[in-house]
Formats: C-alpha cells, sequence, structure tokens
C-alpha cells in the first residue's frame, strides 16, 4: 500500500497531458494514484503502468475525500477547470491535501486566491497553473520584474514554433471563452478589449512574429507575482488569425451561445486528443518579456522551453516533488512566488537571454 505522505494523486491522468504527467511519474518512480470519472480508460492505464486507480466523479464529495485522505499532493488535470478547480480545492481543504493543476486560465486564479487564508490556516499550499500555463511566462515576469523593480507596464508573449499542436483539453478551454474578447490589466484591473483590438510584431530571438493579445492566465499571475498593474499578454500568430480574430467581434453574440459551444465540443471528441509524440518532441516554445517603467527606462529578456505538453509534464512533477519534500509555502501561489523566477532554469536547457541594457522606449 502507498505511504499517502509520498503519494501523488493524478486526477485526469488519462487525457493527453495526464498521460504525460504521469510517464514522467512512472521515470521518476514515483508513488501515484490514478484518478478521473472513466473506469475504462483509467483500468487501461493501470494495466500500463502499474500504478493503482480509482475512478471518482468529481462532483462526488464523499468519494472525492475518501481518495484525498491516500494522497499528499493533487496534480489536477481535469479541465476546463472553471467548472472543476474549485470543487477539488475544497475537497483538498477539508482533506489536508496540496493542491495544484495545469490550467491556464486566468478567471481560475482569479477565483482560487481567495482560498489564500484557508490555506494558510490548513499549512497547505494553493498552486494553480504547474504547467507551460504559467511556469515560464510567471518566471519571466519576475525576472523582469527584479530587473526593472520600478517597472509600471509588462508585456508578455509565447510563440510555439517547430511543431506540437493544441491538445483536446485546450481546445475546450478555448471553445468555453468563444464570444468574451480578450482581457488585459490596466492600473492593476481587468479590463476586456475586443478580439484583434491589440496586435504586435515580436522579435521572439530566432524568429520574429506577429501576435496576438490573448486573455491568458498570466494577466492574474504576474499580478500576483510582480504588481506591476499594467499587464498583456500575446501570443506568436499568423496574419490570418489575426484577421479572424478581428471579424469576430461581428459573431460573438453567436459564439457565446450554449448551442454553438456543444456543437464545437462535439466536433472536437472527434478529432485526436493532442499533438503526435514526434511533433511534440520536436517543438519547442519560445518567450519573449518586457517592462518599462515611467521614466522611459525598459528591459527585455528571451527565453526558449520545450514544447508546452512536454514542459507541463517536466515542471508539474517538479513541483509536485518539492511539495512532498517539505518544500512549499502555505497559501495561494504562483509557480515564481512559491519558488522564484529561476524556477525554470531547473529544466534542462533554459536559459535567460537578457538585453544587456536598459533601453530608452521611444513611443507607446
Amino acid at each position: 500500500m502507498s505511504d499517502p505522505k509520498n503519494t501523488i494523486l493524478v486526477y485526469g491522468s488519462y487525457g493527453y497531458t495526464g498521460r504525460l504527467i504521469v510517464k514522467q511519474c512512472r521515470q521518476k518512480d514515483l508513488q501515484v494514484i490514478l484518478a478521473g470519472r472513466n473506469r475504462e480508460a483509467l483500468a487501461q492505464q493501470s494495466a500500463d503502468t502499474g500504478f493503482p486507480f480509482e475512478a471518482v466523479e468529481i462532483d462526488n464529495k464523499q468519494a472525492l475525500e475518501q481518495l484525498l485522505q491516500k494522497v499528499s499532493v493533487v496534480i489536477h488535470c481535469g479541465g476546463p477547470f472553471q467548472f472543476t478547480a474549485s470543487k477539488m480545492v475544497h475537497a483538498c481543504l477539508r482533506t489536508g491535501t496540496h493542491y495544484t493543476d495545469i490550467t491556464g486560465e486566468y478567471q481560475v486564479f482569479e477565483e482560487l486566491q481567495r482560498y489564500d487564508d484557508d490555506a494558510r490556516r490548513s499549512i497547505l499550499t494553493i498552486l494553480p497553473g504547474v504547467g507551460f500555463d504559467v511556469v515560464p511566462s510567471d518566471c519571466l515576469a519576475l525576472h523582469l520584474k527584479k530587473r526593472l523593480p520600478d517597472a509600471t507596464h509588462l508585456q508578455l508573449a509565447f510563440l510555439n514554433s517547430a511543431g506540437g499542436g493544441l491538445s483536446r483539453g485546450t481546445n475546450k478551454t478555448m471553445i468555453e471563452g468563444l464570444g468574451r474578447g480578450s482581457v488585459i490589466r490596466t492600473g492593476g484591473i481587468l479590463t476586456t478589449v475586443p478580439l484583434g483590438a491589440k496586435t504586435m510584431h515580436i522579435d521572439f530571438g530566432r524568429i520574429s512574429s506577429h501576435a496576438l493579445n490573448i486573455p491568458w492566465g498570466d494577466i492574474a499571475t504576474a499580478w500576483c507575482s510582480t504588481k506591476i498593474p499594467n499587464i498583456e499578454v500575446y501570443i506568436g500568430a499568423k496574419r490570418s488569425l489575426i484577421r479572424n480574430a478581428k471579424l469576430s467581434k461581428y459573431f460573438n453574440w453567436i459564439l457565446r451561445h450554449r448551442s454553438v459551444k456543444n456543437y464545437l465540443l462535439k466536433k472536437l471528441d472527434q478529432k485526436p486528443d493532442g499533438p503526435t509524440e514526434e511533433r511534440r518532441l520536436k517543438g519547442t516554445a519560445l518567450l519573449w518579456g518586457k517592462a518599462w517603467n515611467n521614466n522611459g527606462q525598459s528591459v527585455i529578456t528571451r527565453i526558449e522551453v520545450p514544447n508546452g505538453y512536454t514542459l507541463t509534464a517536466i515542471t508539474s512533477v517538479l513541483i509536485a516533488e518539492k511539495i512532498l519534500a517539505g518544500n512549499f509555502k502555505p497559501g495561494f501561489q504562483t509557480p515564481a512566488t512559491a519558488y522564484g523566477a529561476d524556477l525554470i532554469l531547473e529544466v534542462e536547457g533554459c536559459v535567460w537571454r537578457d538585453e544587456a541594457t536598459l533601453a530608452k522606449v521611444k513611443s507607446y
């Protein structure tokens, strides 16, 4: 029988990203319980990995709490997290279980901050976003803040290069957000802007790309990590995607309909659940960040990391190992507040690439 003090629960373990996390746990010889609602998928995964499993619906409070009592930390992979995160957190608080997840949904980060006091009293950590969303970008934000402590503005951007693609879970999250526009942080306040209204052209280092403003998790996490009041996040995008984003404002009223989302979700379930292993292993992600202050000084840093799904498996398990070893901060945390800006440098091959000097901002 597994020792609860040394055991990780991977909930939603049979999804695309969950399988990668379980594989990483197995390579590190960690104790794991597989969980989710699909008993057939769990049984097959258990037979393939040797890990025990339990089929538990997240809405079944009693069964979920009984399951959590058998582990020390959960890596929650069962999104979209706007529907599941708070249910898992409530159960974790009742059972004394550390909570992590792989969300990139800014709404979830905003919501889970409300449990900070409860987690501190229980000496538990609540640490959402332990994957590609948002470990490298959160570390990048804090790194820029350290370089320019009086920064008032922050822009972050990422670009998937050399293949990769999106998993089914990520696409489902994007479908749930259709029709809502984008979001930035202005003066510390979340502010909605039309999708496609803000674009840039960014030099990611070895690739330059047009970029589209998106409502990514960093508008919540970077605010927690840096207190920089003005934050925007961009994704490298083709001109066609930017053009379609600008046109989408005329169809938002349709895209917000539940029936439209359900239709798109049904079609999505008929497609592969993520990129092929060959594309994933070949792919990398490039991140760029810029901070500036009211005196016109700016700093820029770039970093290249493994493909987002590969990185998620690495960082989520790395953080779970730290928690199992007693290396955690009670309360609501972001990756950077919990483990510092250099957490991402613990991943092999990741190195900061800073512009050498403070540069003057010409105009904004």
